[in-house]
């Protein structure tokens, strides 16, 4: 019986020590996690993951998010890819309703987003495969729906943000706002 306690004992302790070492590696994300959701219609959600990079005095558009695809590196095994719209994993779009993405019907689902800037145009592409790291793994075969937008200026955001805005009873524009450039895209109900 003693034997047995004392197992018992150094097992518990054990684990009791392991879980504060491992919550004490654990640290908070430079680009937090975020959600944001809206609904249009009678029962329509519409929810956008994604995490959020920062500034930090740095130059976004052009340069560390630059025009054009990203050149290949070991990650994406040479092959050139779109930017993420965001940090970390796929920035995801999920509604439970077929929509219209600026005039163009989407089936109801998850998608991740993907983004290829210019100084006068984004093209975003809404891609079946939402469960990657980053755009490193992008297939094109793969996009449900690509779209195209003009980017306007807006006032600084130091840490990058979706939301919605100009609303109405059956849609909403999302847009993506980050350091001073603001990227709409007009969603509304499909029927």
């Amino acid at each position: 019986m003693k034997m047995m306690t004392l197992k018992t004992i150094l097992a518990i302790t054990f684990l009791f020590v392991a879980v504060i070492a491992f919550a004490q590696d654990a640290k908070p994300r430079k680009s937090p996690k975020a959600s944001v959701t809206q609904r249009i219609g009678v029962d329509t959600d519409i929810t956008i993951d994604y995490s959020r990079p920062g500034v930090k005095g740095r130059a976004i558009w052009g340069d560390l998010v630059p025009y054009g695809l990203t050149p290949g590196n070991k990650y994406s095994k040479g092959k050139p890819f779109p930017w993420r719209a965001g940090a970390n994993e796929n920035t995801t779009i999920e509604f439970n309703h077929d929509l219209l993405i600026e005039g163009k019907k989407i089936p109801a689902g998850k998608y991740s987003i993907h983004m290829v800037p210019s100084e006068t145009e984004f093209k975003i592409m809404f891609n079946k495969k939402n469960d990657l790291w980053g755009s490193y793994a992008y297939d094109p075969a793969e996009d449900a729906l690509v779209i195209s937008v003009k980017p306007v200026p807006t006032a600084h955001t130091e840490w990058l943000e979706y939301g919605f805005d100009s609303l109405s009873a059956n849609g909403a524009t999302a847009y993506l706002k980050w350091e001073k450039l603001k990227i709409p895209f007009r969603i509304e109900l499909a029927d």
